[in-house]
């Protein structure tokens, strides 16, 4: 039964497979420990003084709110004890180099969704481990599939952690008794096709041409090529959108778009694309920009942002057709929201 498997037990028997793996093992079940600290520290939020009010800006300009400080500030002691080579997070200018000896690096987002603690909506902690390479200044300098494990916590009705070690993805829920993740559901695959898409619409003025195509594809829903109508969805949180996928199918897309700032996307690829993009292929989802796979990329800076379609593979496939061939996106467009779209006249 997999609820009776706890994270430990599962980690211990992982730290026996490979030479990195024990260190691989230490940071999760260290972060996992932060995340019971997090978990605790937002739902009780104003009574531990713990609010989502901006206290200024982080290192890249966004918004920070104390939440996002003290997230960072407990998984970082969680993994100071432990012998990783380099650090980095969302809320750190400059990557740290730790321990020159170690095996592996880690990349954190230590409150993903943030400013949505004031709303009551879920939130979470982000996380990549990667080889630690020769030069250390080229630690977070790697492709996305030099990753050896990956994942996320959701601050939400449950605290949820979602794994992967490179061989498929499974689901811990923590137990408020035990004070124990387990092991809520093994080997989680992502339905092939969906009926859900997420999209912040209020943006459709900004889109480039394919990402306009492919929802009005999905509004014609039944009287279009898709042949079936869909839902949309749209929460605001990467970890909320990345488990609901996880959990029923479906496609989330944060593109560039026309706006200032927006060119090149918004979320970032080290600590934010990279380990959903894997947890996504380990389950037999997809991820990329429109027109790159997300884990063939490498950044080129701690901070660079970049485009995110995820979810069920024949969405994002069709994503990617739309932004490789504008003869399509012509044949998908005209017509289309002519007959069809956000207003009816």
């Amino acid at each position: 039964m997999t609820g009776q498997l706890r994270l430990d037990d599962y980690l211990q028997r992982y730290s026996e497979t490979a030479p990195h793996a024990l260190a691989v093992a230490a940071a999760v079940d260290a972060i996992a420990s932060g995340s019971i600290e997090i978990a605790d520290l937002t739902s009780t939020g104003l009574f531990a003084d713990a609010s989502g009010l901006t206290t200024g800006r982080n290192s890249d300009g966004d918004l920070q709110r104390d939440l996002d400080v003290q997230a960072d500030a407990i998984i970082r002691r969680c993994l100071a004890r432990l012998p990783i080579a380099a650090l980095a997070s969302e809320e750190m200018r400059e990557p740290q180099i730790v321990d020159r000896e170690g095996r592996i690096c880690v990349a954190i987002d230590p409150l993903d969704g943030s400013s949505n603690i004031d709303i009551n909506m879920t939130v979470g902690t982000i996380f990549s481990i990667l080889p630690a390479p020769d030069d250390l200044g080229l630690a977070f300098h790697q492709r996305g599939t030099a990753q050896l494990a990956a994942g996320f916590v959701t601050y939400g009705p449950q605290t949820s952690l979602v794994l992967t070690l490179g061989e498929g993805v499974d689901i811990f829920t923590y137990d408020r008794a035990a004070k124990c993740f387990r092991l809520a559901r093994r080997g989680v695959q992502i339905s092939e096709t969906s009926d859900e898409f997420a999209i912040n619409a209020s943006n459709r003025r900004h889109w480039d041409p394919p990402v306009r195509a492919f929802i009005d594809e999905c509004l014609a829903g039944i009287d279009g090529p898709a042949n079936r109508d869909f839902n949309m969805r749209w929460i605001g949180s990467l970890v909320a959108e990345a488990y609901r996928i996880l959990t029923r199918g479906g496609v989330f897309l944060y593109p560039s778009d026309a706006r200032p700032g927006y060119g090149d996307g918004r979320l970032r690829l080290t600590y934010e694309a990279h380990p959903v993009a894997f947890i996504m292929e380990q389950a037999g989802g997809a991820a990329t920009t429109g027109r790159e796979r997300i884990l063939d990329l490498a950044a080129h800076n701690l901070h660079q942002r970049v485009p995110l379609i995820m979810g069920s593979h024949h969405e994002v496939r069709r994503v990617e057709e739309l932004h490789c061939d504008p003869l399509l996106v012509a044949s998908v467009s005209a017509p289309l929201f002519a007959r069809r779209g956000f207003f009816r006249l």
